[in-house]
């Protein structure tokens, strides 16, 4: 099952660049503990997916549940191999998450501290962004 939007006005987009950290979603808001981006970067559907059945197993073992704060709204082109530049644009090959730092990609709750941190870090390993384990009380911004 492949992580992207049911539909979108275009299909293709440029690739664009990523500046700032995250002015929205950058504290739990749901969960008791969050997985935070520490660097700016983007997150495919199947690391998203990865992330998200390594969460889910441990929460379904603690009886936790989780949330999964990022979508891939954004298309990313490639060209197939051994293909010579030029003839346009290639079409879409997959979907990207666009992640600022500071932004909080999944939340977990309902389990002790101990297993949250286990589950967050076994994620953050699939992810190509820095990330920290966030609470609650963590402040904005980092």
């Amino acid at each position: 099952m492949a992580l992207m939007p049911a539909r979108v006005k275009f299909r293709k987009q440029q690739r664009g660049i990523i500046k700032g950290d995250a002015q929205r979603g950058n504290y739990v808001a749901f969960g008791d503990y969050g997985l935070q981006a520490l660097e700016r970067g983007m997150i495919t559907g199947r690391q998203i997916e990865a992330c998200r059945v390594a969460v889910s197993r441990a929460a379904a073992a603690a009886g936790g549940q989780y949330w999964v704060r990022v979508f891939p709204h954004k298309p990313m082109s490639k060209k197939p191999l051994e293909v010579r530049m030029g003839t346009g644009k290639a079409d879409p090959d997959h979907w990207v998450a666009i992640v600022k730092s500071g932004s909080v990609m999944f939340e977990i709750g309902g389990l002790p501290v101990a297993v949250a941190k286990q589950a967050l870090s076994k994620a953050a390993a699939k992810l190509p962004v820095k990330c920290r384990l966030a609470t609650r009380m963590t402040k904005v911004g980092g």
